[in-house]
């Protein structure tokens, strides 16, 4: 009886040995993965093109931009996400007035970033106000910037200053925001297109034409009177020209007529008979034509000739 006794008492004492084992294994394992769950759960990633924002009940305690692994505490604090790249807005259209009082419908956009997360959290509190705040800005500098201009300036490819207004309003805008501590920058302001109001359209467009047409008629003019002084140029340059020619021909032809004058006389003068015999048939040549009637004197060097008389 004694050795059943101790037996069946050695049996019961094992039995709770063994399950309060089994129990204090199950709870570090349920504890293990509680950790292991909630290290995972805390645990972030942050990528190159952004930043991170770890807040403390609400209040900005850590803002990371390495790209890599990081860990926050659980349950008393959270991460926020803040972009790094740039961002584009379109600013809404408006109408402004030009330095000459015209009317006209501005569309234009900004490309921006955000270049300090904590003052942007500390003054513009969001993304969201930070753009609206872009778009005030971009939007007063514009209107002041266009104000001091003429219409003509703004749209005539020519006249046109947009180049270097775009310049200009991006470098006040980035003044004003880094005036009011709001950490963001802005890249670039582009105008896209300026119109007109509907209702001043037509007759703008109607002024334009006839200014076009007056620029065109002056044009005209002057090919007109440039036509006029080249044909009168070259009119009195053709008379100098004929002149100077004719007066060379003049020298030419007396000096042709001397030289044969002097070659005449050369040949003449060896035989003056002879030579006065070729004069007088000459002057027959000349003056006896068909059915002529010539009344000589008896003593005529004609009629000596014609009745053989040579003396």
């Amino acid at each position: 009886m004694d050795n059943e006794n101790v037996v069946n008492i050695n049996e019961k004492s094992k039995k709770p040995f063994s399950l309060q084992k089994y129990i204090r294994g199950g709870l570090f394992l349920l504890l293990a993965i509680i950790l292991l769950i909630t290290l995972i759960t805390n645990l972030f990633i942050v990528k190159e093109n952004e930043y991170r924002v770890v807040r403390q009940f609400g209040e900005v305690v850590r803002i990371i931009e390495e790209p890599g692994l990081n860990v926050k505490v659980p349950f008393i604090q959270s991460v926020t996400t803040l972009p790094k790249y740039q961002m584009i807005y379109d600013v809404k259209e408006a109408e402004i007035n030009t330095k000459d009082k015209k009317r006209m419908l501005i569309d234009n956009f900004a490309i921006w970033r955000v270049e300090d997360p904590k003052k942007m959290i500390s003054n513009a509190r969001t993304l969201v106000n930070a753009e609206t705040k872009v778009a005030e800005f971009v939007f007063s500098t514009v209107r002041a910037e266009l104000g001091n201009l003429n219409y003509d300036e703004i749209i005539n490819d020519e006249k046109s200053s947009r180049g270097s207004l775009n310049d200009q309003v991006t470098g006040i805008v980035n003044e004003l925001l880094e005036g009011a501590n709001y950490g963001i920058v802005v890249t670039d302001v582009r105008i896209k297109r300026t119109d007109l109001p509907p209702e001043n359209e037509q007759s703008v467009y109607t002024r334009m034409i006839s200014e076009r047409e007056s620029t065109a008629q002056g044009y005209l003019s002057k090919g007109d009177a440039e036509k006029n002084r080249i044909i009168a140029n070259t009119d009195r340059e053709v008379k100098e020209l004929l002149a100077k020619a004719s007066a060379d021909a003049d020298v030419i032809r007396g000096q042709g007529e001397q030289e044969a004058a002097k070659v005449y006389n050369q040949s003449y003068s060896k035989d003056p008979e002879f030579y006065e015999m070729y004069r007088t048939l000459e002057s027959y040549k000349k003056t006896i034509k068909d059915e002529t009637v010539i009344i000589l004197p008896f003593d005529s060097p004609y009629t000596k000739l014609l009745m053989g008389e040579t003396e």
